[in-house]
């Protein structure tokens, strides 16, 4: 029912690896949905089972690497700016004006984790979007950081950034770090074995290195504030749905995020933590999107 092409999306400074996907029985421009992966993440790592369910409801998908990332070109590799992340995401909204395929008129967007808070962005920013599906959306890098990291580090933490960005001015290339490791001892954004599992599984196909950040990404993401527009979304329609126990994008974040958002808004929640819309919930997260982008983009 569904038929996948490769393609390339220029960007200033990169090319975009992509993946198209077009309902088989297609006979006309249709409405579609533009997505991505979050955090140092690639497209072939838990979205593919969306874009699918997307394209099988009848939606043209198109699911991308941010730079740096994936199949995607880049350099830095395994740097995640996001406002970088949300020029290109442009870019491809822009491609996909172009496309046979799309109806122009009726493009939606959803975004997951960190890249959630992008659609919080986009969505406020970028009236070409006719519906927005924020998913488990990461809201406040300033909130993050005070959660995560205890206040007696805090000094330390600032000198291993500031570390970084002096051996920079000297020629070094930006220090690349795991995303995530349960051992202390190991340089990694996260110490955590649920996250560190999710950034370390095998996925076929794959053996370009994963669980991989630059350290200053964990600098942008303290300056990231996409909490900050939720409440210019509107009048675009926007879905937010949300996990009752996400402890990495905190549920209490999230849905005081969304009482400031306005009509016309809908709250999906989901038991479960941070990666249920993925697993366990996934029927219902992505049940809840389609329904979304069903009645705002049709």
């Amino acid at each position: 029912m569904v038929t996948r092409i490769d393609v390339e999306i220029p960007a200033e400074g990169a090319v975009l690896s992509a993946w198209l996907y077009i309902p088989d029985n297609a006979t006309k421009p249709l409405p579609t949905v533009t997505m991505c992966i979050g955090f140092a993440g690639i497209k072939d790592a838990l979205l593919p089972e969306f874009a699918t369910a997307f394209t099988e409801a009848g939606f043209v998908t198109i699911l991308h690497d941010h730079r740096g990332f994936g199949a995607s070109t880049g350099e830095p590799r395994y740097d995640v700016n996001p406002w970088q992340q949300i020029a290109d995401w442009r870019r491809v909204i822009s491609y996909l004006e172009s496309r046979p395929e799309v109806d122009a008129d009726r493009i939606g967007l959803w975004g997951t984790s960190y890249s959630g808070g992008h659609a919080l962005v986009l969505g406020a920013t970028d009236r070409r979007l006719k519906a927005v599906v924020a998913n488990a959306p990461f809201i406040s890098g300033h909130q993050d950081y005070l959660r995560r990291v205890l206040p007696e580090d805090h000094a330390a933490m600032e000198e291993w950034y500031n570390g970084d960005e002096r051996a920079q001015v000297q020629g070094a290339a930006p220090r690349v770090i795991a995303v995530a490791d349960k051992d202390p001892a190991v340089e990694a954004l996260w110490h955590d074995a649920e996250i560190e599992a999710v950034y370390k599984a095998e996925i076929p196909g794959v053996t370009a290195p994963k669980n991989l950040v630059t350290l200053r990404s964990g600098r942008m993401i303290r300056m990231y504030e996409p909490g900050s527009y939720i409440s210019r979304v509107s009048p675009t329609p926007l879905l937010m749905v949300a996990a009752k126990q996400d402890t990495m994008t905190p549920t209490d974040a999230q849905l005081a995020a969304y009482e400031q958002a306005l009509e016309p808004k809908k709250l999906q929640l989901l038991p479960g933590g941070h990666f249920a819309p993925y697993i366990d919930e996934f029927e219902l997260a992505s049940s809840a999107a389609i329904e979304w982008f069903g009645t705002h983009l049709r």
